[in-house]
């Protein structure tokens, strides 16, 4: 600091290096956060996916062993949900009067897109098909057109 009849104080000088290292070290931050940010969002995309995928299974399975009622399942749907929706309303659970076996206590959000709109597949579709043939649920993905921070296409997951 320089010192002049007594007065102390900071010169402009010192003032702009310390901002000039601000400024270096703010640019530096920003951007792992932009990226830590998208990680904590793939992050959520990936445990969206797998609890829906897991509900369908455990209703697949319940529905081809006989532990609900054959009136949740339509003729055709290979023992997979028609629609989402049966996932959170639940089945008749067979050989317990008034019970219902419910898969997910909602759908869950798509962290990309931010609403509860999930791509569907049916058991007969291809693997990657985009458009649904409307008879079951066997798989879902993200309608995000963006890519993860490995370059793969979220829809792809």
């Amino acid at each position: 600091m320089a010192s002049r009849n007594g007065e102390r104080g900071i010169t402009f000088l010192e003032m702009l290096a310390t901002t000039a290292i601000l400024v270096i070290l703010a640019g530096a931050v920003l951007p792992l956060a932009r990226v830590a940010k998208k990680r904590q969002k793939e992050i959520e995309l990936r445990h969206s996916l797998r609890v829906i995928r897991t509900a369908i299974d455990r209703f697949h399975d319940d529905s081809k062993n006989g532990r609900v009622a054959g009136t949740c399942v339509k003729l055709g749907a290979e023992n997979y949900p028609e629609e989402l929706e049966l996932l959170v309303k639940g089945c008749a659970a067979v050989g317990k009067i008034g019970t219902k076996v419910k898969y997910l206590r909602r759908i869950p959000v798509d962290p990309m897109t931010g609403t509860n709109e999930w791509g569907m597949r049916c058991y007969q579709d291809d693997p990657d098909s985009t458009s649904f043939c409307g008879e079951n649920v066997w798989d879902v993905y993200s309608k995000s057109e963006g890519k993860g921070l490995d370059g793969t296409p979220y829809k792809d997951w």
